[in-house]
């Protein structure tokens, strides 16, 4: 059975150190070694962005893709091999801008897979402008007086686009942290967690310290029901999405998987492709 270095491979990351994405790293790892994958049964798919590095920091299966389209190749690729465990992720400016469509679509369809946002309400990688996470009223190079646009709430999009697993986290709490990707990778449909994951280069406003003062622990919040989606939507709302937990799970909606009609058993890679000369043929007569 794998343990968590397991799960390790030779490659450094190249974070900068204090970077929230260090923890996500190690709670993936972690969690997947908890939940008993092996290696070989995880595929790690990532998209641009300091966050879309991690695909290569973890002994799996890796795909770095391009801005914003880590969910179409992770939906692809769990449609072509449902035995595979597949973790998708990215930065809140690779999910919540470029990549929106393709969230929103996601959390609808109800693919069987983990998707885990680093939000760290900046773009890091190319040196600090606001990003669709950013608060009104942010300073950087790209808004020097401040923007003017309200942020993505990420919370409540899942919600209202039918998400049946919607979870927070921070990227200090490693405990709660792999126990959600945990339950997110056992969840089955897609799961959708953020994690707030710090810059320590260029937002010096949404600091570990900041998130510290303003955090609540749903586990804080008595008679809390994940299961009940009105409530989470409150809940979300009255605290203006800055919350951590599973903030709401579905166990009922069956998966997309589930409802597709002759969704095959054996990944592509176990199948006979071999197209013999009177199949060829037979296609080739259907359009003469």
């Amino acid at each position: 059975m794998a343990t968590f270095k397991d799960f390790r491979n030779n490659v450094k990351p190249n974070w900068c150190p204090g970077c929230g994405d260090f923890s996500v790293q190690a709670a993936i790892q972690r969690a997947a070694a908890n939940v008993g994958i092996e290696p070989h049964e995880l595929a790690v798919i990532s998209g641009i962005g300091c966050s879309g590095r991690i695909s290569g920091y973890i002994n799996s299966y890796g795909f770095h893709g391009i801005h914003g389209r880590a969910l179409p190749i992770a939906q692809g690729l769990k449609m072509a091999n449902r035995n595979l465990n597949v973790i998708a992720s990215g930065g809140d400016g690779d999910g919540f801008a470029i990549g929106m469509g393709h969230t929103v679509h996601g959390l609808r369809r109800n693919l069987d897979l983990t998707y885990i946002i680093m939000d760290n309400q900046i773009y890091g990688l190319t040196k600090g402008q606001t990003s669709p996470r950013s608060e009104a009223g942010f300073v950087t190079k790209s808004t020097p007086e401040g923007a003017i646009e309200p942020a993505v709430k990420p919370l409540e999009l899942a919600l209202t686009t039918g998400a049946t697993f919607v979870a927070q986290s921070f990227s200090t709490d490693i405990k709660e942290l792999t126990a959600i990707i945990e339950a997110g990778i056992k969840h089955e449909g897609f799961a959708f967690i953020n994690v707030f994951s710090p810059c320590v280069t260029y937002n010096k406003v949404n600091t570990y310290e900041w998130f510290k003062e303003n955090l609540t622990k749903l586990s804080d919040i008595e008679g809390y029901d994940p299961s009940n989606r009105e409530q989470a939507m409150k809940t979300v709302m009255e605290h203006d999405g800055w919350l951590t937990g599973i903030i709401y799970q579905d166990t009922e909606t069956p998966s997309y998987q589930k409802k597709v009609d002759r969704y095959a058993e054996d990944a592509l890679s176990a199948s006979d492709l071999a197209l013999g000369e009177d199949k060829f043929n037979a296609l080739v007569k259907e359009f003469m």
